[in-house]
């Protein structure tokens, strides 16, 4: 059985169109676990709403530690936005308990999977044997006919995440060998229950983006892979302003980018900090040119790990911002038994 975790925030608009695709899938077994992060909008109702509509059991809960009724959709609510790690770790506590799930789908709430991939996924884990995290194609929402990513890899003196094949048309492009893999796009990455057991929940600290960077290089001797023939369509940055197919990024993202980059290569990589602070000063140096001077100026406040400006500040809730912006206490990982500080491959 595979534990699908979704983690929803202002996700209404988008939510209904993941979960009739994840109704639609064929030949496996789901249990969807969607943790709402005190969402500001629709998005509680809308899946109270579709699951009536299409006659979908739920159960509803405040507690991710406690199992309740054995029904498709858990939905859990958490009192505050923590972040994105926050929530999937909510989903996976709850998840974890079940002890038919030895699968854990964290899916972002703007993808759409075609109906073979939860199968897919499923087959390529039975048939791999033990590994860390496996991911699968991802292409754009807005243009089925690019690839947004085939998993990831780190560049060895910049610390830039890359989306492997990025833009690439599906037909052409075969997707990449495991070992040139870093890290695996956090919009749609499956872990096995031994990497959970062994590495522990996501780590809390980024707020948003290098999550699922950070924890892929706690994996050990785990591999990742990827399973060739599943697809999932992501729409890409929807509640947050991610740079996607002909739009810029937004200052929101680009503070967390640059910020957590730095934090996470002085966590796993801090020899090449002063060379990865060069070049990313250097590309926000062309941000002006562009225009984008408020995005510069978020880009150049997160890369110095200050606070952020008002414009990016103004778009987390207060009740959200002590996670956010570094006062509440967040879980960092399981840092005491990193067994891969420097395994990724640069």
């Amino acid at each position: 059985m595979i534990g699908v975790i979704i983690v929803t925030y202002k996700s209404a608009p988008v939510i209904v169109g993941c979960l009739d695709s994840l109704l639609a899938s064929e030949g496996a077994d789901l249990r969807i676990v969607i943790c709402d992060n005190a969402s500001p909008d629709d998005s509680v109702a809308t899946v109270r709403a579709w699951a009536e509509t299409n006659g979908v059991s739920i159960h509803e809960t405040a507690d991710p530690d406690t199992q309740g009724p054995d029904t498709m959709v858990t939905l859990i609510h958490a009192p505050v936005n923590g972040g994105f790690a926050a929530g999937i770790n909510h989903g996976l506590r709850y998840a974890l308990e079940d002890p038919r799930c030895d699968l854990f789908w964290l899916l972002n709430p703007d993808c759409e999977v075609a109906p073979g991939t939860a199968a897919a996924l499923a087959r390529r884990a039975e048939a791999t044997g033990p590994f860390a995290l496996m991911g699968c194609r991802i292409l754009y929402r807005e243009a089925p006919c690019l690839i947004q990513s085939d998993g990831g890899r780190i560049r060895r003196w910049s610390g830039i995440c890359e989306n492997i094949n990025r833009g690439a048309d599906p037909a052409h492009v075969a997707p990449p060998p495991t070992e040139s893999l870093d890290y695996i796009s956090g919009a749609s990455v499956v872990a096995s229950r031994r990497f959970v057991d062994a590495v522990g929940p996501m780590p809390e600290d980024y707020f948003l983006y290098y999550e699922e960077v950070d924890w892929a290089a706690r994996r050990g001797d785990l591999p990742l892979v990827m399973c060739d023939d599943a697809v999932v369509h992501h729409h890409g940055g929807t509640a947050i302003g991610s740079g996607a197919v002909n739009r810029r990024a937004s200052p929101l993202s680009l503070y967390f980018t640059y910020r957590n980059r730095l934090r996470y290569l002085r966590r796993h990589r801090p020899l090449i900090l002063p060379m990865a602070y060069v070049a990313a000063l250097a590309r926000i140096a062309k941000l002006p040119a562009q225009g984008a001077w408020g995005e510069a100026k978020a880009a150049f406040l997160g890369l110095h790990q200050m606070p952020p400006p008002r414009s990016v500040r103004d778009t987390v809730s207060p009740e959200a911002r002590p996670y956010a912006f570094g006062s509440a206490k967040a879980n960092p990982g399981r840092t005491g038994t990193d067994r891969a500080d420097d395994m990724l491959s640069h």
